[in-house]
């Protein structure tokens, strides 16, 4: 079983104790104790008591500067403070490759049974190749290593995927983590990998390395206990993706029906390096979002005829036979709400559709505003597309059979009365929560407001609309229908927990 270790940084030995009994109070396996950390650190005067406060088992790192750490003195001192650590009884003890020869000699090859060393390498620029890494364990190994630490630095999430190889097929306990946001699968799939342990902090000042992520999350929303071998991943790649509610809101619905598989935010660069890297039967279903829904199409091997039709794809289902198979929620989600919005039953045809006739000015022409176009139109609606780049929308336009509009005259725009706006671009998305599609001035033209962003649920854009007396709509109402979507995809037809879904959106956008 993969341990969760939560590293201790405090800068007093009390702040030290108090985050010890914290982590046990947060469901950590073990604890790190950085001695670097510590502010005058006194070995003979301070070890002792961090040792005996300490209520769950612990590992000693006295990291230097040249490796990442803080401690800037010699290799004598440090070398006999983990000797001290050994000698009062830690259960494990870190040693840098580098000098990990000069420390078994300082020991003379002494070290009590119950104490385990970790013998690590960090690297804080790149992650190498799998036979770099696999070369790096042995050498490792061959200083006398109980355990194999390795730590790199992710460029893109592809890297990751070297250190999984090399996990797998590791004959010692290995513990490999990639540095980063974009590594952080890594971190959390740990388990199914076989790491020997893994890394989760108390909050987000508490942190000794890039991508760390918090105890809370990898119990609460991970459940990295019950990843295994045999877990399915799922995951949301975007470029940003930390703002999004998606892992929450899929995990928590996951684990409520007991199905084995755990959903990530994955920070991608390129959709099909990505989808051709992560080639496993377990890596079995995506969520797309900016800016990957129109890479997407090129990506799958079949499509969904509506996802075909739109251009854009926000689902993607790797088929036991490896092949994608690419599909389309978002604009059932967003046109079901804008539908509700307006006051009127949802519908499956365009005569009985509220949006029948409506005139409705789709702001964006990306994968959601293709999406919101092409639903519109099939609705009966009467479809404006109006972009930053306006030969864009044009484009658009020209596949729906609607108008385009440049972006900067949608403040003037308004060839009748009672129009829909839809926002389906990122303006307005956190953190950036100051942007808006449209001048205030203008939203007085429309009937009904809507927005695709739900981070945060009440956008700029939403706020001055209802200022201005119009109607709005939440993109937190796209966010849940799609996903329901998608999760009856990911689970192979499985109902989706609605009543769970709006709770889970309700708490946490």
């Amino acid at each position: 079983m993969t341990l969760l270790c939560v590293p201790l940084v405090g800068r007093t030995v009390e702040e030290m104790i108090a985050d010890a009994a914290a982590a046990a109070a947060t469901g950590g396996d073990m604890v790190e104790i950085r001695l670097d950390f510590i502010q005058g650190f006194r070995p003979h005067e301070h070890l002792p008591p961090l040792l005996r406060g300490c209520p769950l088992p612990a590992l000693v790192t006295y990291r230097p500067v040249w490796e990442g750490g803080q401690y800037e003195g010699d290799d004598t001192t440090r070398f006999e403070t983990l000797r001290l650590a050994m000698e009062l009884g830690v259960d494990y003890v870190d040693i840098e490759l580098k000098v990990a020869d000069k420390f078994m000699s300082f020991i003379s090859g002494h070290k009590p049974e119950k104490c385990k060393l970790i013998v690590s390498s960090h690297n804080y620029e790149y992650t190498p190749s799998c036979e770099e890494i696999t070369n790096l364990v042995a050498r490792i190994q061959a200083v006398g290593a109980d355990i194999v630490k390795v730590a790199t630095t992710a460029k893109d999430i592809v890297d990751v995927s070297r250190m999984f190889q090399v996990m797998v097929h590791c004959q010692v306990p290995m513990i490999g983590l990639v540095m980063s946001e974009r590594g952080l699968m890594s971190r959390v799939l740990a388990p199914k990998f076989g790491g020997y342990l893994t890394f989760g902090i108390l909050n987000a000042t508490k942190t000794s390395a890039s991508g760390q992520p918090t105890v809370e999350d990898l119990l609460d929303i991970y459940n990295i206990k019950c990843i295994g071998p045999d877990t399915k991943v799922l995951g949301l790649i975007a470029n940003p993706v930390k703002q999004s509610k998606s892992p929450i809101l899929h995990n928590k619905c996951l684990q409520s029906i007991g199905y084995n598989a755990v959903y990530l935010p994955l920070l991608g660069d390129n959709l099909a390096s990505f989808l051709e890297t992560y080639s496993s039967p377990d890596f079995s279903g995506f969520s797309c979002s900016l800016p990957f829904k129109v890479d997407a199409v090129q990506c799958c091997d079949e499509h969904e005829p509506v996802a075909k039709s739109i251009g854009a794809i926000n689902t993607i289902i790797r088929r036991p036979d490896g092949k994608l198979v690419g599909y389309n929620t978002d604009y059932i989600g967003a046109i079901s709400a804008i539908e509700d919005g307006i006051g009127g039953p949802g519908s499956k045809d365009a005569a009985s559709s509220p949006l029948a006739g409506r005139l409705i000015v789709v702001v964006g022409a990306g994968g959601a505003g293709k999406a919101i176009a092409y639903g519109a139109k099939e609705k009966g609606a009467r479809v404006v597309i109006a972009n930053r780049t306006y030969e864009k929308a044009v484009s658009l336009a020209n596949a729906i059979g609607g108008q385009a509009l440049r972006l900067e005259d949608l403040e003037t725009f308004r060839p009748e009365e009672g129009m829909i706006l839809a926002n389906a671009t990122s303006l307005g998305m956190y953190p950036n929560v100051d942007g808006t599609p449209i001048p205030k001035k203008a939203l007085c033209f429309y009937d009904v407001v809507f927005d695709a962003v739900y981070a945060p649920k009440v956008t700029r854009l939403l706020r001055e609309a209802e200022e201005c007396g119009v109607k709005v709509v939440s993109g937190v109402e796209m966010f849940i229908r799609q996903a329901m979507g998608q999760f009856e995809r990911f689970t192979g037809g499985i109902e989706a927990p609605e009543c769970l879904m709006r709770e889970i959106a309700a708490k946490y956008t």
